[in-house]
């Protein structure tokens, strides 16, 4: 399995993964609103309210009447069961990830290494930016920091996550596209930043029909 095999197969996963969490909430016994779970989980309500309906008519979901006019949401036997089942399917999905994703990271900083190239900053901050940060870890190349659209003030290992725009500020010989999901968003951002794109480097495909003026190094 390769990286554009994760790809395809995490882009079939959304939709149950998106099944999985409605089913880990629901399992919990806080009976939770639709709005609820929206807020919460970052799903559209309107999201919320088809997969529900979808889980209902397979038998995952039961629904009651509780007061204040509300629903409360219940997982029968079925619904348990459904609910291992993803948890053990997206594990195996993320494990097979973090493997391959462990592989082509050294792989790249390697080659960079060898290149002379001594600094990197990321662009993106996901779980895959962590296995690229493990994996710089293993070469004499300096983390120079980390730039996302969405810091929310989080931080990143010991690193505050700093404003996409700052992305020019910081001096490294190479810009990471340190994120899976978020990839050809990202490329495009920092095209548009003024970055060359001979100074981005990425692991993961970035398609021509994401960003078709500026295909990623490497694309064909």
């Amino acid at each position: 399995m390769n990286v554009h095999d994760l790809n395809r197969e995490k882009q079939g996963n959304q939709g149950t993964y998106k099944s999985l969490l409605l089913l880990d909430e629901i399992s919990k016994g806080q009976h939770p609103s639709q709005r609820d779970l929206s807020k919460k989980l970052d799903i559209a309500l309107g999201l919320v309210n088809s997969y529900i309906k979808n889980l209902i008519s397979k038998g995952y979901i039961t629904i009651k009447d509780i007061p204040s006019k509300r629903y409360a949401y219940y997982l029968t036997p079925k619904g348990f069961a459904e609910k291992t089942r993803l948890t053990y399917q997206h594990l195996h999905t993320f494990t097979s990830l973090y493997t391959v994703a462990r592989k082509d990271f050294k792989k790249l900083f390697s080659g960079l290494y060898k290149d002379g190239a001594r600094s990197v900053i990321f662009a993106g901050a996901d779980e895959s930016a962590e296995i690229a940060y493990l994996s710089l870890q293993e070469f004499d190349i300096d983390f120079e920091g980390i730039v996302d659209n969405e810091p929310a003030d989080r931080d990143f290992f010991r690193y505050r996550i700093m404003p996409f725009e700052r992305v020019k500020e910081i001096k490294a010989d190479f810009v990471i596209v340190s994120s899976f999901v978020k990839r050809a968003e990202i490329y495009k951002q920092l095209i548009e930043e003024g970055i060359l794109p001979d100074k981005i480097k990425s692991i993961f495909p970035i398609y021509k029909n994401f960003y078709d003026v500026n295909p990623a190094p490497g694309e064909k």
